[in-house]
């Protein structure tokens, strides 16, 4: 048997509808069949994606567990994986037919990097708009400067299941990855195999991400339990990543930046369900500000001081009330008269309307 190049690992949960596009964008890459494997690790499905997973065979390997999460199924799935590389999918996603060539391309070329993440096109199944979100540099990264620690804290998006390859030799290293992180895992996962190696960042767009009402991460409706779980997840996960970046070679001040997006998340959730007190909410607020703003308009920075002072002023669960309000009334859009603010992070985002021809329709299936 030839050596595998690629192991592509596809974690699914309960995706009857979609696991079978996800499958077939792998069978189909433009790629050598003979120099990669196809493992679907699934997590304990009550509905027919097993059944479906099991008329690829032999083509493609299904490995069955209880259902324990995101982490769980990687923790299974990665010591069974026999490629150098390993190229990982989410069962509601898919590929461009291209992914695997470019991303092999890549890290042959560079054998110093451990971890490649891209750019991708998000769907979204309800209204069909597909938005276009690529890094506008392509970059190296490591964690042993602050200023790389921060590129990655913003460009994190881009190095999620469906969008994110390692070798194997690297993501072997930081296993077990804990298992309260049912969801969220690949942030642990990609964070600490960069602690380990050095990330390259493509601007190319591969993945088809998908946006349903299923999505364990994405919150579309303010449903109190998924809120809770997220906001359990990012408490692990600012508790645990912490500890484990202090045993690699990251300098304290790297670990600090890496973990403060899980503390922020974690604290605003906890704020949304539970309340607490005003300054927590304005140290959240102005965190987020300082992060991902640098600027904009008069109007729009004095609106900014507007609300950061009702931060101090109403009770957190009053004004996130007040947010859900604004964001979906006609306010939202008579405020864009004032400006919109500078971004930090260095993401270019292009929208196509439901219906409309873009570069996209060649490599949906």
């Amino acid at each position: 048997m030839a050596k595998l190049a690629v192991t592509v690992l596809i974690d699914t949960y309960n995706h009857e509808r979609f696991i079978e596009e996800a499958i077939v964008s792998v069978l189909e890459q433009d790629f050598p069949r003979e120099e990669m494997e196809v493992l679907v690790v699934d997590d304990g499905s009550t509905d027919r994606t097993p059944e479906i997973v099991r008329k690829f065979a032999p083509r493609v390997r299904l490995l069955r567990k209880t259902n324990g999460g995101q982490a769980s199924a990687f923790n299974a799935g990665i010591p069974e994986a026999q490629g150098e590389i390993i190229a990982f999918l989410d069962g509601d996603d898919w590929w461009a037919s291209h992914k695997l060539s470019r991303v092999t391309q890549c890290l042959n070329t560079h054998a110093e990097i451990g971890v490649l993440g891209h750019g991708f096109y998000q769907i979204d199944s309800d209204s069909g708009v597909k938005t276009a979100t690529q890094p506008e540099i392509s970059r190296a990264i490591g964690f042993a400067s602050t200023d790389d620690a921060t590129f990655f804290r913003q460009m994190m998006c881009f190095f999620g299941t469906s969008r994110v390859a390692i070798r194997k030799g690297v993501v072997q290293r930081i296993l077990p990855i804990p298992e309260s992180m049912r969801i969220e895992a690949d942030e642990f996962m990609s964070t600490m195999s960069i602690a380990y190696s050095r990330a390259v960042l493509l601007p190319d767009l591969l993945t088809f991400y998908r946006l349903h009402t299923d999505n364990l991460f994405q919150i579309r409706s303010l449903d109190s339990g998924k809120l809770r779980r997220l906001q359990r997840v990012l408490e692990a996960m600012a508790t645990e990543l912490p500890v484990h970046l202090a045993r690699a070679p990251v300098s304290p001040d790297a670990i600090r930046i890496l973990v403060h997006a899980s503390e922020i998340g974690s604290k605003y959730f906890r704020l949304r369900l539970d309340g607490g007190w005003p300054w927590e909410t304005f140290q959240v607020e102005h965190a987020e500000q300082q992060f991902f703003y640098e600027g904009g308009t008069l109007g729009y920075r004095l609106f900014r001081l507007v609300s950061l002072g009702l931060t101090l002023v109403m009770p957190p669960r009053r004004y996130y009330q007040l947010c859900d309000w604004y964001g979906s009334s006609r306010f939202r859009k008579w405020r864009a008269a004032l400006g919109e603010p500078t971004m930090r992070p260095k993401i270019r985002l292009q929208t196509h309307p439901a219906g409309t021809n873009s570069e996209t329709e060649s490599l949906e299936r």
